[in-house]
């Protein structure tokens, strides 16, 4: 068994980030829980959600696309592992509308068949200065 610990979490972060950056699909799949659901939340406050089946359909539409990579830029505010819980907090400069910004990811993530994953995430963008 996987030691559950902060610095193991801190690695599903970054795999999940490269994954993500790379529209690595099958890893994306393998990282994000059959009930993921995403909230993208604007700077005005609205939000929308998104299953796992729509946010991997987003990424294949960027690999099939050929889009260039996404920001891998991560800053980890917070990590917290509590028994087969976990959630990271971490800070991203990437661009999901278009436009490269600034967003604060909270990901909540359970210990499931043997591997950390993804149940929830939720990405606030950051206003600009």
């Amino acid at each position: 068994m996987i030691e559950q610990s902060e610095k193991t979490l801190k690695q599903v972060g970054e795999n999940l980030i490269k994954a993500g950056t790379t529209f690595d699909i099958e890893q994306l799949a393998f990282f994000y829980h059959k009930n993921l659901k995403v909230f993208l939340v604007d700077t005005n406050g609205q939000s929308n959600m998104l299953d796992k089946k729509t946010v991997l359909t987003m990424f294949q539409s960027k690999r099939d696309n050929g889009d260039a990579p996404l920001n891998n830029w991560a800053e980890y505010s917070n990590i917290d592992v509590n028994g087969d819980l976990g959630h990271i907090i971490v800070i991203r400069k990437v661009n999901l509308t278009g436009v490269e910004q600034k967003f604060v990811f909270s990901l909540e993530l359970i210990w499931e068949d043997n591997r950390w994953q993804v149940t929830r995430e939720v990405a606030v963008m950051q206003p600009e200065n």
